[in-house]
């Protein structure tokens, strides 16, 4: 972008001169000015405050690509701000993510633009909900999924995420000498981790207010306009929305896919600005709808991440002793040795109906 385009000023303008390609599929020229002003500012401020800004693949392109420091998944994303050197994380996302970033990093300060950034699925159970399960199901491992809240996580055995669910569910039995593991709280990822097992599943109906909204109708649809198009799915959506797609696997996953095959059209079953953030990397690629949007990902903005790395707020915490608990719950998977690849769902086992237990 030569310098002066857009009105900008020359600050801006060489600050900003290597993202607008990545973004300019998603912010209008009207729009780009005001942006990338408050893009020199954020700059300015996260090296005033040694700072650092995890932004997760359902962030806004321009907050992805453009003041992102480390992006990814929520889990990769808390191993990030771990590692880093950085006094102050910023989450660019929601406000679990915030805690587990507080979990892994004790001593750092950690901040969310703003502490209305939920999710249903973390929202839809308890630790007071995890002890009770464990007294209904005396001697089973816990296994829980990272999109959850501290208190949650301080109950568990072991945490998961959707590229190592399987993985870890087997390990659990092996390692309680059991047949049958108790996974929480995503109900459609635990029928579809089900599906890929024979290891019995204990499930809680908890969902994703993204991807229990698709259907197989969505994907027969998408066939009759897009006949060539390749249709890949995140395990949250519901089994039967996997059983109709190409692949399925976690973010991770779709973003290797995509990556490596590069398919000339390609529709993700995931939140909007997944897709939008992959185009950014892989120019080549027509992506095509439908997506939902997370509206609690969208609380996010530059403006309040410029907020809330000026005024230092709004600050994250953890209690001591739920932290340590929830510590070991997610230490015990970062432990396991890693899949060689993100893990996809196995789709000819994802035809098979697996019954599962919900509780």
């Amino acid at each position: 972008m030569a310098d002066g385009a857009f009105g900008l000023s020359k600050e801006a303008a060489e600050a900003t001169a290597d993202v607008w390609a990545k973004v300019k599929d998603h912010v209008t020229p009207m729009e780009w000015p005001a942006q990338a002003e408050l893009i020199v500012e954020i700059n300015r401020l996260k090296a005033e405050r040694d700072a650092v800004i995890l932004a997760h693949n359902y962030m806004t392109p321009e907050i992805f690509h453009v003041v992102g420091d480390y992006v990814g998944d929520s889990l990769g994303l808390a191993k990030e701000a771990a590692r880093s050197k950085a006094k102050v994380i910023v989450q660019a996302g929601v406000h679990f993510m915030a805690e587990t970033s507080k979990i892994l990093s004790p001593e750092k300060t950690v901040l969310i633009p703003d502490l209305r950034a939920g999710c249903s699925l973390a929202a839809s159970i308890t630790g007071a909900d995890v002890r009770l399960i464990k007294q209904r199901y005396p001697g089973l491992p816990v296994v829980t999924y990272v999109n959850t809240t501290a208190d949650v996580k301080a109950e568990t055995d072991i945490c998961c995420t959707s590229a190592n669910a399987v993985q870890v569910v087997e390990w659990a039995a092996k390692e309680w000498g059991v047949d049958k593991v108790i996974l929480i709280p995503d109900e459609y990822l635990a029928r579809n981790v089900a599906a890929q097992t024979t290891v019995g599943i204990i499930a809680w109906k908890g969902r994703c207010e993204v991807h229990e909204r698709f259907t197989a109708a969505d994907i027969a649809e998408m066939r009759e306009a897009y006949p060539g198009a390749e249709i890949l799915a995140h395990p949250e959506c519901p089994e039967e929305v996997l059983a109709a797609s190409d692949f399925a696997g976690s973010t991770a996953a779709m973003i290797d896919y995509v990556e490596a095959r590069k398919p000339k059209q390609v529709v993700m079953i995931t939140e909007c600005s997944m897709a939008s953030n992959v185009k950014g990397d892989v120019p080549g690629v027509d992506f095509i709808g439908p997506c939902n949007l997370c509206p609690h990902m969208k609380r996010i903005t530059l403006e309040n991440i410029r907020d809330c790395l000026r005024d230092m707020k709004f600050e994250v915490t953890v209690p001591d002793d739920m932290a340590e608990k929830a510590r070991r719950a997610v230490q015990r998977m970062v432990d396991l040795p890693p899949p060689a690849v993100p893990a996809r769902y196995d789709l000819i086992r994802a035809r098979h109906h697996v019954d599962v237990e919900l509780i």
